[in-house]
Protein backbone atom coordinates (compact mmCIF):
# COMPACT_ATOMS: atom_id res chain seq x y z
CA UNK A 1 0.00 0.00 0.00
CA UNK A 2 1.09 3.52 -0.63
CA UNK A 3 1.39 5.92 1.64
CA UNK A 4 -1.33 7.96 1.34
CA UNK A 5 -4.69 7.14 0.31
CA UNK A 6 -6.04 8.40 -3.12
CA UNK A 7 -9.52 9.01 -3.18
CA UNK A 8 -11.06 8.47 -6.63
CA UNK A 9 -14.10 6.74 -5.39
CA UNK A 10 -16.55 9.73 -6.20
CA UNK A 11 -16.50 13.61 -6.06
CA UNK A 12 -19.00 13.02 -2.62
CA UNK A 13 -15.95 12.30 -1.05
CA UNK A 14 -14.26 15.75 -0.64
CA UNK A 15 -13.85 17.25 2.30
CA UNK A 16 -14.55 21.40 3.31
CA UNK A 17 -11.52 23.15 3.02
CA UNK A 18 -10.03 25.47 5.75
CA UNK A 19 -11.53 28.39 3.75
CA UNK A 20 -14.91 26.77 3.99
CA UNK A 21 -15.09 26.01 7.63
CA UNK A 22 -14.24 29.18 8.59
CA UNK A 23 -17.35 30.71 6.11
CA UNK A 24 -19.60 27.98 8.00
CA UNK A 25 -18.61 28.58 11.45
CA UNK A 26 -19.34 32.27 11.25
CA UNK A 27 -22.67 31.69 9.50
CA UNK A 28 -25.01 33.60 10.82
CA UNK A 29 -28.45 31.41 11.20
CA UNK A 30 -32.06 30.62 12.18
CA UNK A 31 -35.29 28.33 12.59
CA UNK A 32 -34.63 27.50 8.57
CA UNK A 33 -38.53 24.82 8.76
CA UNK A 34 -39.74 28.77 10.01
CA UNK A 35 -38.29 30.02 6.69
CA UNK A 36 -36.18 32.13 9.38
CA UNK A 37 -32.78 31.05 8.73
CA UNK A 38 -30.96 34.28 7.07
CA UNK A 39 -27.74 32.31 5.17
CA UNK A 40 -30.05 29.85 3.72
CA UNK A 41 -32.59 32.47 2.78
CA UNK A 42 -29.56 34.07 1.09
CA UNK A 43 -28.51 31.06 -0.94
CA UNK A 44 -31.85 30.24 -2.10
CA UNK A 45 -31.92 33.48 -3.58
CA UNK A 46 -28.80 33.43 -5.16
CA UNK A 47 -29.63 29.69 -6.29
CA UNK A 48 -32.82 31.28 -7.75
CA UNK A 49 -30.91 34.32 -9.52
CA UNK A 50 -28.12 32.16 -11.25
CA UNK A 51 -30.87 29.40 -12.37
CA UNK A 52 -33.43 32.01 -13.68
CA UNK A 53 -36.13 30.26 -11.80
CA UNK A 54 -39.02 32.11 -9.57
CA UNK A 55 -37.79 30.48 -6.48
CA UNK A 56 -35.14 27.70 -4.94
CA UNK A 57 -35.51 25.90 -1.88
CA UNK A 58 -32.39 23.93 0.18
CA UNK A 59 -32.72 20.49 0.66
CA UNK A 60 -30.14 17.97 2.55
CA UNK A 61 -29.51 15.70 -0.66
CA UNK A 62 -29.87 15.72 -3.86
CA UNK A 63 -32.00 12.62 -3.88
CA UNK A 64 -34.22 14.25 -1.82
CA UNK A 65 -34.58 17.27 -4.52
CA UNK A 66 -35.44 14.43 -7.36
CA UNK A 67 -37.97 12.75 -4.88
CA UNK A 68 -39.55 16.02 -3.82
CA UNK A 69 -39.65 17.23 -7.37
CA UNK A 70 -41.23 14.07 -9.06
CA UNK A 71 -43.88 14.20 -6.18
CA UNK A 72 -44.47 18.28 -7.05
CA UNK A 73 -44.64 17.29 -10.67
CA UNK A 74 -46.96 13.98 -10.87
CA UNK A 75 -49.96 11.93 -8.75
CA UNK A 76 -50.01 8.41 -7.51
CA UNK A 77 -50.11 6.46 -10.68
CA UNK A 78 -48.69 9.06 -13.40
CA UNK A 79 -45.75 8.15 -15.49
CA UNK A 80 -42.44 9.56 -15.92
CA UNK A 81 -39.78 9.21 -18.53
CA UNK A 82 -36.02 8.83 -17.62
CA UNK A 83 -32.98 7.41 -19.89
CA UNK A 84 -32.68 3.92 -19.08
CA UNK A 85 -29.41 4.52 -17.01
CA UNK A 86 -30.56 7.18 -15.27
CA UNK A 87 -30.17 7.99 -11.76
CA UNK A 88 -33.42 8.43 -10.59
CA UNK A 89 -33.75 4.80 -11.92
CA UNK A 90 -30.78 3.65 -11.24
CA UNK A 91 -29.29 4.84 -7.67
CA UNK A 92 -32.19 6.40 -5.53
CA UNK A 93 -34.10 3.12 -4.03
CA UNK A 94 -36.99 3.27 -6.40
CA UNK A 95 -38.32 6.54 -4.43
CA UNK A 96 -40.37 7.51 -7.58
CA UNK A 97 -41.78 4.35 -7.46
CA UNK A 98 -42.06 3.49 -3.74
CA UNK A 99 -42.71 7.00 -2.20
CA UNK A 100 -44.52 8.64 -5.28
CA UNK A 101 -46.38 5.87 -7.15
CA UNK A 102 -44.91 6.75 -10.21
CA UNK A 103 -44.73 4.54 -13.09
CA UNK A 104 -40.92 4.61 -14.71
CA UNK A 105 -41.22 4.64 -18.57
CA UNK A 106 -37.40 4.39 -19.84
CA UNK A 107 -35.32 5.73 -22.96
CA UNK A 108 -32.59 3.98 -24.41
CA UNK A 109 -29.96 6.85 -24.99
CA UNK A 110 -27.05 7.66 -26.63
CA UNK A 111 -24.71 8.26 -24.03
CA UNK A 112 -27.31 9.26 -21.25
CA UNK A 113 -29.41 11.65 -24.40
CA UNK A 114 -32.23 10.88 -26.06
CA UNK A 115 -33.64 12.62 -28.94
CA UNK A 116 -36.97 13.85 -29.19
CA UNK A 117 -37.80 11.45 -31.89
CA UNK A 118 -37.47 8.38 -29.13
CA UNK A 119 -39.43 11.15 -26.21
CA UNK A 120 -42.08 11.14 -28.77
CA UNK A 121 -42.95 7.55 -29.19
CA UNK A 122 -43.55 7.12 -24.80
CA UNK A 123 -45.59 9.83 -24.42
CA UNK A 124 -48.93 9.23 -23.69
CA UNK A 125 -51.94 11.12 -22.47
CA UNK A 126 -53.41 8.86 -20.83
CA UNK A 127 -56.74 6.18 -20.97
CA UNK A 128 -58.58 3.76 -19.21
CA UNK A 129 -55.29 1.15 -19.41
CA UNK A 130 -52.16 3.58 -20.05
CA UNK A 131 -51.20 5.68 -17.19
CA UNK A 132 -50.41 9.13 -18.41
CA UNK A 133 -46.86 10.81 -19.18
CA UNK A 134 -46.65 13.54 -16.34
CA UNK A 135 -43.05 14.26 -16.00
CA UNK A 136 -39.76 13.89 -18.20
CA UNK A 137 -36.48 13.41 -16.63
CA UNK A 138 -33.28 14.55 -17.55
CA UNK A 139 -30.02 14.81 -16.02
CA UNK A 140 -27.00 17.00 -16.51
CA UNK A 141 -24.33 15.60 -16.19
CA UNK A 142 -25.18 12.01 -16.95
CA UNK A 143 -23.29 10.15 -14.34
CA UNK A 144 -23.72 6.35 -15.31
CA UNK A 145 -23.37 7.81 -18.86
CA UNK A 146 -19.78 8.72 -18.30
CA UNK A 147 -20.13 12.24 -16.63
CA UNK A 148 -21.75 13.63 -20.64
CA UNK A 149 -23.28 17.00 -21.49
CA UNK A 150 -26.39 17.27 -23.06
CA UNK A 151 -25.69 18.90 -26.26
CA UNK A 152 -27.56 21.95 -25.51
CA UNK A 153 -30.22 22.43 -28.69
CA UNK A 154 -30.68 18.32 -28.14
CA UNK A 155 -31.80 18.92 -24.99
CA UNK A 156 -33.91 21.96 -25.71
CA UNK A 157 -35.56 20.29 -27.90
CA UNK A 158 -36.11 17.64 -25.85
CA UNK A 159 -37.88 19.42 -23.20
CA UNK A 160 -39.64 21.52 -25.76
CA UNK A 161 -41.66 18.75 -26.96
CA UNK A 162 -42.65 17.74 -23.78
CA UNK A 163 -43.62 21.06 -22.64
CA UNK A 164 -46.05 21.09 -26.04
CA UNK A 165 -47.96 18.06 -25.14
CA UNK A 166 -48.21 19.31 -21.67
CA UNK A 167 -45.36 17.45 -19.98
CA UNK A 168 -43.44 19.07 -17.53
CA UNK A 169 -39.68 18.17 -17.30
CA UNK A 170 -37.22 18.43 -14.68
CA UNK A 171 -33.73 18.18 -14.45
CA UNK A 172 -31.25 16.15 -12.25
CA UNK A 173 -28.69 18.51 -12.02
CA UNK A 174 -26.56 17.08 -9.56
CA UNK A 175 -23.31 17.88 -11.56
CA UNK A 176 -24.65 21.14 -13.77
CA UNK A 177 -21.61 23.06 -12.95
CA UNK A 178 -19.72 20.42 -14.62
CA UNK A 179 -21.46 20.79 -17.53
CA UNK A 180 -21.47 24.41 -17.37
CA UNK A 181 -17.76 24.38 -16.79
CA UNK A 182 -17.43 21.80 -19.74
CA UNK A 183 -20.06 23.16 -22.66
CA UNK A 184 -19.56 27.15 -21.63
CA UNK A 185 -22.92 27.43 -21.70
CA UNK A 186 -24.35 29.42 -18.17
CA UNK A 187 -26.48 27.74 -15.62
CA UNK A 188 -29.66 29.77 -16.19
CA UNK A 189 -29.58 28.32 -20.11
CA UNK A 190 -29.52 24.90 -19.14
CA UNK A 191 -32.43 25.95 -16.40
CA UNK A 192 -34.74 27.61 -18.97
CA UNK A 193 -36.18 25.10 -21.30
CA UNK A 194 -37.31 22.71 -18.00
CA UNK A 195 -39.29 23.79 -15.14
CA UNK A 196 -37.05 22.57 -12.03
CA UNK A 197 -33.74 21.50 -11.16
CA UNK A 198 -31.51 21.41 -8.72
CA UNK A 199 -27.65 21.78 -8.35
CA UNK A 200 -25.59 19.44 -5.72
CA UNK A 201 -23.32 21.06 -3.69
CA UNK A 202 -21.44 18.18 -1.74
CA UNK A 203 -19.98 17.00 -5.37
CA UNK A 204 -17.67 18.71 -7.03
CA UNK A 205 -19.01 22.20 -5.34
CA UNK A 206 -17.30 20.59 -2.18
CA UNK A 207 -19.29 21.60 0.76
CA UNK A 208 -20.25 18.85 3.20
CA UNK A 209 -24.11 19.10 2.79
CA UNK A 210 -27.11 19.90 0.58
CA UNK A 211 -28.60 20.76 -2.43
CA UNK A 212 -30.98 23.20 -3.74
CA UNK A 213 -33.93 22.45 -6.00
CA UNK A 214 -35.25 25.68 -8.09
CA UNK A 215 -38.30 25.89 -10.11
CA UNK A 216 -41.56 28.08 -10.32
CA UNK A 217 -43.45 29.84 -7.16
CA UNK A 218 -46.40 27.47 -7.36
CA UNK A 219 -44.13 23.92 -7.98
CA UNK A 220 -41.80 25.09 -5.52
CA UNK A 221 -45.03 25.72 -2.71
CA UNK A 222 -45.57 21.68 -3.03
CA UNK A 223 -42.06 20.85 -2.97
CA UNK A 224 -42.17 22.96 0.49
CA UNK A 225 -44.60 20.70 1.74
CA UNK A 226 -43.66 17.96 0.40
CA UNK A 227 -40.06 18.90 1.72
CA UNK A 228 -41.36 18.93 5.39
CA UNK A 229 -43.42 15.67 5.13
CA UNK A 230 -40.15 14.02 3.95
CA UNK A 231 -38.02 15.18 6.46
CA UNK A 232 -36.35 17.89 4.86
CA UNK A 233 -37.40 20.73 7.16
CA UNK A 234 -34.18 22.05 9.18
CA UNK A 235 -33.09 23.91 11.67
CA UNK A 236 -30.01 26.20 11.94
CA UNK A 237 -29.40 24.90 8.62
CA UNK A 238 -27.50 28.14 7.88
CA UNK A 239 -24.51 26.40 9.39
CA UNK A 240 -23.94 24.04 5.98
CA UNK A 241 -25.67 26.53 3.61
CA UNK A 242 -22.66 28.91 4.27
CA UNK A 243 -20.23 25.99 2.90
CA UNK A 244 -22.74 26.45 -0.34
CA UNK A 245 -22.23 29.55 -0.75
CA UNK A 246 -18.88 29.62 -0.52
CA UNK A 247 -18.11 26.88 -2.95
CA UNK A 248 -20.42 29.42 -5.53
CA UNK A 249 -18.18 32.09 -4.68
CA UNK A 250 -14.44 29.86 -4.71
CA UNK A 251 -15.38 26.45 -6.31
CA UNK A 252 -16.99 26.69 -9.85
CA UNK A 253 -14.24 28.04 -11.83
CA UNK A 254 -11.44 25.34 -10.81
CA UNK A 255 -13.93 22.65 -11.43
CA UNK A 256 -12.24 22.61 -14.85
CA UNK A 257 -8.95 21.28 -13.00
CA UNK A 258 -11.19 18.35 -12.27
CA UNK A 259 -11.78 17.70 -16.25
CA UNK A 260 -8.40 18.37 -17.00
CA UNK A 261 -6.91 16.04 -14.70
CA UNK A 262 -9.67 13.43 -15.64
CA UNK A 263 -8.36 13.98 -19.11
CA UNK A 264 -4.55 12.66 -18.09
CA UNK A 265 -6.27 9.75 -15.52
CA UNK A 266 -7.95 8.17 -19.13
CA UNK A 267 -4.92 8.94 -21.41
CA UNK A 268 -2.88 7.23 -18.64
CA UNK A 269 -5.23 4.61 -18.13
CA UNK A 270 -5.42 3.77 -21.79
CA UNK A 271 -1.58 3.85 -22.12
CA UNK A 272 -1.81 0.40 -19.85
CA UNK A 273 -4.13 -1.78 -22.19
CA UNK A 274 -7.30 -0.53 -20.10
CA UNK A 275 -10.49 0.12 -22.36
CA UNK A 276 -11.47 3.94 -21.24
CA UNK A 277 -14.31 5.84 -22.09
CA UNK A 278 -13.17 9.59 -22.76
CA UNK A 279 -14.49 11.62 -20.13
CA UNK A 280 -16.00 14.82 -20.68
CA UNK A 281 -15.59 15.87 -17.24
CA UNK A 282 -14.53 14.62 -14.67
CA UNK A 283 -15.53 11.01 -14.40
CA UNK A 284 -13.48 8.39 -16.38
CA UNK A 285 -14.79 4.91 -16.81
CA UNK A 286 -12.77 2.16 -17.48
CA UNK A 287 -13.19 -1.72 -18.95
CA UNK A 288 -10.31 -4.25 -17.29
CA UNK A 289 -11.12 -7.01 -18.66
CA UNK A 290 -8.88 -6.44 -21.77
CA UNK A 291 -5.97 -6.96 -19.28
CA UNK A 292 -7.78 -9.63 -17.71
CA UNK A 293 -9.46 -8.24 -14.62
CA UNK A 294 -12.74 -7.67 -13.96
CA UNK A 295 -14.27 -4.90 -12.31
CA UNK A 296 -14.69 -6.04 -8.74
CA UNK A 297 -11.00 -7.53 -8.40
CA UNK A 298 -9.61 -4.51 -10.31
CA UNK A 299 -11.28 -1.96 -7.63
CA UNK A 300 -9.74 -4.52 -4.74
CA UNK A 301 -6.72 -4.71 -5.81
CA UNK A 302 -6.33 -0.42 -6.63
CA UNK A 303 -7.84 -0.37 -3.13
CA UNK A 304 -4.81 -2.57 -1.55
CA UNK A 305 -2.21 0.10 -3.19
CA UNK A 306 -4.13 2.81 -1.71
CA UNK A 307 -5.96 4.29 -4.23
CA UNK A 308 -10.12 3.61 -3.89
CA UNK A 309 -12.23 3.52 -7.17
CA UNK A 310 -15.93 2.12 -7.49
CA UNK A 311 -17.34 -0.51 -9.25
CA UNK A 312 -20.69 -0.10 -11.45
CA UNK A 313 -21.82 -3.23 -13.38
CA UNK A 314 -18.87 -4.31 -15.56
CA UNK A 315 -16.69 -1.22 -15.54
CA UNK A 316 -14.86 0.94 -12.73
CA UNK A 317 -15.30 4.44 -12.26
CA UNK A 318 -12.67 6.89 -11.22
CA UNK A 319 -14.01 10.56 -9.91
CA UNK A 320 -11.70 13.71 -9.88
CA UNK A 321 -12.40 16.47 -7.55
CA UNK A 322 -10.75 19.47 -5.39
CA UNK A 323 -9.28 16.42 -3.17
CA UNK A 324 -7.51 14.82 -6.16
CA UNK A 325 -3.99 16.39 -7.23
CA UNK A 326 -2.25 16.25 -10.70
CA UNK A 327 0.34 14.14 -8.80
CA UNK A 328 -2.38 12.24 -7.34
CA UNK A 329 -3.57 11.24 -10.79
CA UNK A 330 0.25 10.17 -11.61
CA UNK A 331 -0.13 7.98 -8.63
CA UNK A 332 -2.86 6.61 -9.45
CA UNK A 333 -2.08 5.62 -12.93
CA UNK A 334 1.38 4.15 -11.69
CA UNK A 335 -0.36 1.87 -8.89
CA UNK A 336 -3.06 1.10 -11.80
CA UNK A 337 -0.30 -0.23 -14.10
CA UNK A 338 1.33 -2.63 -11.09
CA UNK A 339 -2.53 -4.44 -10.99
CA UNK A 340 -2.17 -4.67 -14.69
CA UNK A 341 1.63 -6.04 -14.66
CA UNK A 342 0.64 -8.46 -11.45
CA UNK A 343 -1.98 -9.82 -13.11
CA UNK A 344 -0.24 -10.52 -16.08
CA UNK A 345 1.80 -12.41 -13.96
Amino acid sequence: MTGRSINLFSDTQTRPTEAMRAAMAAAEVGDEQRKADPTVNRLQDRMAELLGKERALFFPTGTMCNLVAIGAHTRHGDSIVLEHSGHVLRSETSGAAAVNGCVIETIRGERGAFTPDQLAQVLTPGNQYVPPTRLVCLEQTHNFAGGTVWPLEQYRAVAALARQQGVAVHTDGARLMNAVVASGVPAADWAAPVDTIWVDFTKGLGAPTGAVLAGPGDVMEQAWLLKHRFGGAMRQAGIVAAGCLHALDHHIDRLADDHANAARLAEGLTGIGLEVTAPETNLVYVDPRPVGLDAASFAAAMGEHGVEISTIGDRNRLCTHLDVSEADVDEAVAVAARVVDAAAG
